[in-house]
């Protein structure tokens, strides 16, 4: 099909579609609200819906009040009873797909519902979304020239009592209309492959006399994917080999440790870089403005939201918001109410909202990456802003990094302890230290309080990781590709410690 019709096809659709967007940017509280009842009424004869009566409650008071926020342990006995074959218990369409997602401190991995209408009317939906937005900021686009590199996860899909589990990214790729098949590569024979070092050569094999016109994947693992192509092919940068390239679509993990290896390898100004939000349980939110890290909430893909302010989270003062509420620049815990049948959830992500009109926001961490352990509040998005910094300073690269606290001891001052693989390492390490502390300190008032004088917290310490330990470390554990990634925070020395280990 001729490119200008294409464009012209998906303008259309655009068009159409943004009739319905522009509602939602006009009356956000008005559609949540609807769709929260909509989503009441649909599964108001399953078993939840029976348990907490979905059927009398009229107002989101007695929504808040009657049915609790919950997290995977909460849930996991009626999903398993899900995945064995029972029929409506949280949501009333027969769920057959279950993404399989990293694991809780009570199991090693989540399986998460994804229903029907969850597939068409969210991730589906939003992957329609995001490219008509992408067009509609750069109708000089050439992208349907050619094909779509996408990087999914590393697992089959595997049946059990007539239900099936595997990544999210896989059970996309499986479903997928024949369209979208058509318009991708690797093949999804190849996507779907499992065993992550074999289904790399795969894709290096079968993409690098392909027509690329766009990226799609999690940061981390497809930079891993970019620099073998790059090595396979002996060139030094991607537009040597796809001279129409424009534009990467990533999510997943932040951006920051990354953006400036990307630049070196995609080395044209006009190239563009767009985010989005998802995860197993949903698709949040899509960046829809050119060279913006602003994302745009999407608030009628049959997701519900409320969110918990992170100065009350897990306090006994703790409470729930619905959207109309939050305030500019704090940070939040996100729990959805989808349509899949996941009822007050608690995703583990925190987010903090740049814009209220329309609805912005930008992802800042996890709820349970990040250290308190000693009053700092140190969350991700501190973390990578800092790095980010003192990279630019220093004119190093980061590959990845993890940290957690060193425990006071006696009469002996704490820490946070680092270790961070580098591609490029700083010359002067004392230099790199010093300037990250004061660049945390400057993010963070918290921290800075710590580190007056020493009074609480000392310096940092950092360690250079040996070459490819994060890899190594994840292959280990069996999580090589697909959302799988390296812990960045922690409370606890777990991580760090096998780490250090296995450094040395």
């Amino acid at each position: 099909m001729p490119i200008p019709i294409v464009n012209s096809i998906a303008s259309w659709f655009l068009k159409k579609r943004f009739h319905q967007i522009e509602l939602f940017l006009k009356y956000p509280h008005e559609v949540q609200n609807e769709l929260l009842f909509s989503l009441l009424k649909m599964a108001k004869n399953t078993e939840v819906g029976k348990q907490y009566d979905f059927a009398s409650i009229k107002s989101y008071r007695e929504f808040n009040e009657r049915l609790p926020v919950v997290n995977y342990e909460a849930v996991q006995p009626q999903i398993e009873r899900a995945r064995r074959g029972e029929h409506n218990i949280f949501w009333p369409e027969p769920i057959k797909w279950f993404a399989k997602s990293s694991g809780t401190t009570s199991a090693k991995s989540k399986f998460i519902p994804v229903s029907t209408s969850a597939l068409e009317d969210c991730h589906y939906a939003a992957s329609k979304d995001l490219l008509c937005m992408y067009l509609n900021n750069n109708p000089e686009s050439q992208l349907f020239t050619g094909k779509s590199l996408r990087l999914g996860g590393s697992k089959e899909l595997y049946e059990e009592n007539g239900t099936v589990f595997g990544d999210l990214s896989a059970i996309l790729i499986d479903n997928m209309p024949f369209w979208a098949e058509f318009s991708s590569t690797p093949s999804s024979k190849v996507s779907l492959m499992s065993e992550w070092e074999t289904k790399m050569k795969a894709i290096v094999d079968e993409t690098i006399n392909e027509k690329v016109t766009s990226l799609a994947g999690v940061p981390s693992w497809m930079l891993v994917l970019l620099n073998n192509i790059l090595d396979q092919t002996g060139k030094d940068n991607l537009f040597e080999i796809w001279p129409n390239l424009e534009v990467y679509f990533h999510g997943g993990v932040s951006f920051n440790p990354y953006i400036e290896q990307y630049r070196a390898i995609l080395p044209k100004p006009s190239f563009k870089f767009y985010e989005i939000y998802n995860a197993s349980e949903g698709f949040f939110a899509i960046q829809d403005q050119n060279n913006s890290g602003d994302l745009l909430l999407m608030l009628d893909y049959g997701i519900f939201y409320e969110f918990i302010p992170m100065d009350t989270y897990g306090s006994e003062s703790q409470k729930v918001i619905p959207l109309s509420e939050v305030e500019l620049n704090k940070n939040y815990a996100v729990i959805i109410t989808t349509n899949s049948g996941l009822w007050r959830y608690k995703i583990g992500d925190t987010v903090r909202f740049v814009s209220l009109n329309p609805y912005r926001i930008k992802v800042s961490g996890r709820t349970k990456h990040h250290i308190n352990a000693f009053g700092e509040e140190l969350i991700i998005e501190n973390a990578e802003d800092a790095l980010k910094k003192v990279c630019k300073l220093t004119g190093a690269e980061i590959v990845d990094y993890t940290a957690a606290p060193i425990f006071m001891q006696g009469k002996e001052k704490g820490a946070h302890e680092w270790l961070i693989e580098f591609k490029k390492a700083p010359e002067n390490f004392n230099q790199f230290s010093e300037a990250f502390d004061n660049a945390l300190q400057s993010l963070n008032s918290d921290y800075e309080a710590k580190r007056y004088n020493n009074m609480t917290l000392n310096q940092p310490t950092i360690h250079q990781a040996r070459p490819n330990l994060f890899y190594d470390w994840l292959k280990q554990n069996d999580k090589l590709g697909g959302q799988h990634k390296v812990p960045r925070l922690s409370n606890s020395r777990d991580y760090l410690d096998e780490l250090l280990s296995l450094n040395s």
